[in-house]
């Protein structure tokens, strides 16, 4: 298991039932080998442990080297040779001509393996390949934010799935206008390259409308024309149903209040200085963008007070729809409560480690997270 420069983790930690079952598969070869010699040797000598031999390389190719899964061929095959010597009587011809057979079937078994480790080695080399590109480009198009915006100070984490997944399409932002600090934290549908693609549209079209747009509302319009003109260029019929869903965030100079238009994203949260959280349910929900045609009225933000020393949590559903072992979500606001003294990031780092120790360490999607807090104001000077 490695970090990443952004801090997400590419395998399971060393303590999450992924990583548990991991050593155990990688234990198998050697305790097939082990109780394949046990059975013929406490077994009437009819009985041999020559399933057991063939099934160790056969389980080793996709987990180790070539190598490997050539050595615990050779051992079966030892194991194989010397039991007969211990166990058989010498010159009896049936018994040579089991032996004969069951070496015969150890080598052409481990060629398979062989085979096999090449073709999953190849697999996966490829996979790594896609995967980092895709994470190449998603961290040109998706940088991190400063930590301190307009007055304001700022945590991000972006934390990957399994490894085995492709990237996803979450997003974030935060920018400096003349209108106050703007905000977006959104989730694409789909994953991959194409996923990041649409990522780009969205943030090249909201860096530009934050700092021109008057209002959340046109913020929001900008973004949909983006969207859906990057729709209608794409000719596959998947790709042109692309929507994403987001949160936009406006908070005013003087930072008393937050504007906060919602398009079908997970609520955002708000954690009070006397520890507790309020849920940012909206007044009215917005259809997610990319779905703006269908919408009978245009949105409208909602307005919420943002106390000194207070901070806004905004996530993708990375983090809402992490589950535990009996498929039981994770609720961050029971989690977060009394937490709002913590620093943005040491914020995000704890949630992020309740989270792992939560779901074992596998999530089926990514998860962002960006965290905003206002600084109480500092005493005056004279």
């Amino acid at each position: 298991m490695t970090d990443s420069p952004r801090g997400e983790r590419t395998g399971p930690p060393p303590g999450s039932r992924a990583a548990a079952g991991r050593r155990l598969a990688r234990a198998l070869p050697a305790l097939f080998l082990v109780t394949g010699v046990v059975f013929q040797l406490s077994t009437p000598e009819a009985l041999t442990g020559a399933p057991l031999f063939v099934s160790a390389p056969l389980v080793s190719a996709p987990l180790f080297t070539w190598w490997a899964t050539v050595l615990f061929g050779a051992l079966g095959f030892a194991a194989t040779a010397v039991l007969y010597a211990v166990t058989t009587s010498m010159g009896d011809t049936a018994s040579l001509h089991g032996l004969a057979t069951e070496l015969a079937t150890l080598v052409l078994v481990t060629a398979i393996a062989v085979l096999l480790n090449h073709i999953v080695r190849r697999d996966r080399e490829a996979a790594d390949s896609a995967r980092g590109v895709a994470e190449a480009a998603q961290k040109a198009v998706l940088p991190t934010p400063d930590p301190r915006v307009g007055g304001l100070r700022l945590g991000a984490r972006y934390e990957a799935a399994r490894k085995d997944t492709l990237i996803g399409g979450d997003l974030y932002a935060a920018r400096a206008t003349p209108y106050g600090v703007r905000i977006v934290m959104g989730d694409v549908r789909g994953k991959g390259l194409g996923a990041i693609e649409t990522v780009s549209v969205i943030l090249g079209a909201f860096w530009e409308a934050a700092e021109n747009e008057p209002s959340l509302t046109e913020v929001a319009r900008c973004l949909e024309r983006s969207l859906t003109r990057e729709g209608a260029s794409r000719t596959g019929l998947d790709d042109a149903e692309s929507f994403a869903t987001c949160v936009l965030v406006e908070i005013p100079p003087g930072h008393e209040v937050l504007r906060v238009l919602n398009k079908g994203h997970p609520e955002p949260l708000l954690l009070h200085p006397d520890g507790t959280v309020t849920v940012l349910t909206p007044g009215e929900f917005s259809l997610p963008l990319g779905l703006g045609d269908l919408a009978p009225e245009p949105d409208r933000a909602d307005v919420w007070d943002f106390p000194a020393d207070a901070t806004l949590l905004l996530y993708t559903d990375g983090l809402s729809e992490a589950r535990d072992g009996t498929d039981v979500f994770f609720d961050p606001a029971p989690w977060l409560a009394g937490r709002a003294s913590a620093s943005p990031d040491r914020l995000l780092g704890a949630l992020v480690g309740d989270v792992r120790r939560f779901t074992g360490g596998a999530r089926p999607d990514d998860m962002a997270l960006l965290a905003v807090r206002r600084p109480a104001p500092g005493p005056a000077r004279g």
